[in-house]
């Protein structure tokens, strides 16, 4: 990406950023804010504002179309210049730990759907569980952050961090479907007095755990959701929810039934951002499909390109 910190390292340069910003949140051909409402929601005088908005447009960053009473409109913007101008140099992004092919693919797809035109720098972090992966997104840490839809349910319905849903990738994209992992051979379900590993910072695995778990006096076991398979084989826990791909990518013999989950909303991924973050939401709902993250994911599980993350 061109270099553009030394045209921002100008009088002017304060207000290009915020105005820069803000035209990556208008689309081609909606009708940008006057001037004054520029001034107010920037907090800087009219004139430089004005300044501004002439910096971008001699700078090819932006094209306005006068309306005469209708107002200005974004005729065309220039998204590289944009970014230059609004210092977005790089796109950092986190997820679940890629141990499944399904994660594997779900990585490649996001990677594939963000190598833009932009020649935007984008990259992938890996963290277990949703809370700790929200977290870090209201942080400032991550631009966005996937989780499943029904963690970002319930996260968005308790209003414990105000996130938005910027793409939906739709059933068993985040997994194929969630089972209850038994120590027991000849188990086939909870039963009282069992022993239960729980990992409070993954959203799906509490609740399921919880469902399960409802009509049974248990007793649940903290413990990381990277250990359950270990600890489920060892015997240290009797039972605990776990994601069925990795059984079956390993081919693990291991007793386990699968958990009705209802709404099916545990194994659909979404990807949010920060609810205040419009220029993220708008730029990631741009440059990201749908159906190319899909498509790469599905290639992945079907071995039939190999995953690059």
């Amino acid at each position: 990406m061109k270099n553009y910190q030394t045209l921002l390292y100008s009088k002017n340069g304060y207000s290009s950023m915020c105005l820069a910003n803000m035209m990556l949140s208008i689309q081609q051909g909606e009708r940008i804010p006057t001037v004054q409402e520029f001034s107010v929601k920037i907090g800087l005088a009219r004139g430089t504002i004005q300044n501004a908005l002439k910096f971008l447009i001699d700078q090819n960053a932006i094209e306005l179309e006068s309306r005469g009473h209708l107002g200005t409109f974004l005729k065309k913007k220039n998204m590289r210049a944009l970014f230059g101008f609004a210092g977005i140099d790089s796109i950092v992004g986190v997820m679940p730990l890629p141990y499944s092919k399904r994660y594997e693919g779900l990585a490649t797809g996001l990677i594939t759907g963000l190598e833009n035109q932009y020649d935007i720098p984008m990259s992938l972090a890996y963290m277990r569980g949703a809370q700790n992966r929200i977290a870090m997104l209201m942080d400032g840490r991550y631009d966005f952050a996937i989780v499943s839809q029904y963690a970002a349910q319930g996260i968005i319905k308790n209003d414990k961090a105000k996130i938005r849903i910027v793409k939906s990738f739709g059933r068993q994209s985040y997994l194929a479907n969630h089972i209850l992992l038994l120590h027991d051979k000849n188990a086939n379900g909870i039963r009282d007095g069992m022993r239960i590993g729980v990992d409070k910072d993954s959203v799906d695995q509490m609740k399921l755990t919880e469902k399960v778990c409802k009509d049974y006096t248990v007793e649940f076991v903290p413990m990381n959701y990277n250990n359950v398979i270990d600890f489920v084989v060892k015997g240290e826990v009797d039972a605990a929810i776990w994601n069925e791909d990795e059984l079956q990518d390993k081919a693990l013999d291991i007793n386990y039934i699968e958990v009705n989950s209802d709404h099916q909303a545990d194994t659909e991924a979404v990807l949010v951002v920060k609810r205040e973050n419009e220029t993220m939401f708008r730029l990631l709902d741009e440059i990201i499909s749908v159906e190319t993250v899909l498509d790469t994911q599905r290639l992945v599980m079907e071995d039939k390109i190999s995953p690059s993350y």
